[in-house]
């Protein structure tokens, strides 16, 4: 499938010198880090992209995987949309996992993902505080498997940190092999 297809389900993250988010920090968790950026610009679908950048991280969204209908339904009920005024805060999360991961069925990731590792039930406690969104790059050949944006108010960075710390202790973090942490603050200009 081209990229063209895919329309607003396909996003990129921009990192320049020009974005309504201003880069507060890039820091490697596991792995390589991405060269700096002052700014991320988000463009969705086929909106064009800065001209000057260091780098370009894209996903898509896809079809929901390794959650059952009875948290998908609590997860679309808490869920706070992207975009909210008071959410000034953001974090972009690209991740990689082994190939040990991908070389495990999808019964034992969701194994992995929430029996073992309680993804979503500990995910659920933070919304609708933080919102989030989950991008695949892996669907479209990119270096990273997920991009997961978080956006928040700034009263709520303390839990922020809570949810990250605890989803980074879990079996299901043994399986990642790259793991980049970029913190934001939406300001006006880009």
């Amino acid at each position: 499938m081209e990229l063209k297809q895919l329309g607003d389900r396909l996003v990129r993250f921009v990192g320049g010198k020009s974005g309504m988010w201003r880069v507060l920090t890039i820091r490697p968790v596991q792995g390589d880090v991405l060269p700096q950026a002052e700014r991320i610009a988000v463009c969705r679908g086929d909106e064009s992209s800065p001209l000057e950048s260091q780098w370009t991280l894209s996903g898509v969204i896809s079809n929901i995987r390794y959650v059952e209908r009875p948290e998908q339904q609590e997860l679309t009920l808490k869920q706070a949309p992207l975009g909210r005024s008071e959410a000034t805060m953001a974090a972009l999360i690209p991740i990689r996992k082994t190939a040990a991961w991908w070389n495990l069925t999808q019964e034992e990731r969701r194994s992995i993902f929430e029996k073992k590792s309680h993804h979503i039930a500990e995910g659920v406690k933070y919304l609708p505080s933080i919102a989030r969104q989950l991008y695949h790059g892996r669907d479209i050949g990119e270096p990273f498997d997920f991009l997961t944006w978080f956006e928040y108010a700034p009263e709520y960075s303390e839990a922020f940190e809570e949810l990250v710390r605890t989803l980074r202790k879990t079996e299901e973090w043994r399986f990642v092999d790259r793991e980049i942490d970029i913190r934001l603050m939406r300001e006006s200009k880009g």
